[in-house]
């Protein structure tokens, strides 16, 4: 075969593969669109429910969800259910605790984690459609006593890290 032949059969090759890629796919591109629905202008976020043993967190939860509703979105809080668009609501049904590494020799916990874990809930009040279902969202967080940390600064981080995960949620879909 000649040199010219298999040049050009190498090059057949490589655009009818570029065709059929191209035919295959949609590709978008960019959007100028909004990540979170246009319906919805404000939120009102209820106290979540504590179903753990652990006393607190739920405050916690509430105040970071409502706060990064109010940074990270388009949406405003309110605190009114009469004047509001959409509700989102849950339960906290976990806040677990678990030792990372144990110092070999006397078996002392050198790292812990917190695993935060709710069950949310959110209605656009309009129209009634439901965008998140009894979606269970975990985060966690890790601590060291030798660093001065406690559960509290742990589970305030993985607290906090499940409102972030929670607005991500909010989200449209792709």
């Amino acid at each position: 075969m000649s040199k010219a032949l298999r040049c050009l059969m190498t090059l057949l090759a490589g655009l009818s593969t570029a065709v059929s890629i191209a035919g295959c796919t949609s590709f978008q591109g960019y959007s100028n669109e909004s990540l979170y629905p246009d319906d919805i202008g404000s939120v009102r976020v209820e106290m979540f429910d504590n179903r753990s043993f652990r006393r607190g967190a739920e405050y916690v939860l509430s105040d970071a969800l409502a706060k990064r509703i109010e940074v990270e979105t388009p949406y405003k809080i309110v605190s009114s259910r009469d004047r509001t668009d959409s509700v989102i609501s849950g339960q906290l049904v976990a806040v677990d605790e678990a030792i990372l590494t144990l110092e070999r020799n006397v078996a002392r916990p050198l790292e812990k984690e917190v695993v935060v874990t709710a069950v949310v809930n959110w209605k656009n009040l309009n129209t009634g459609r439901i965008m998140l279902n009894n979606e269970a969202i975990t985060a966690s967080a890790s601590y060291s006593e030798f660093q001065n940390q406690d559960f509290t600064y742990a589970s305030d981080l993985a607290v906090n890290k499940l409102a972030q995960k929670i607005v991500q949620r909010m989200e449209n879909k792709w």
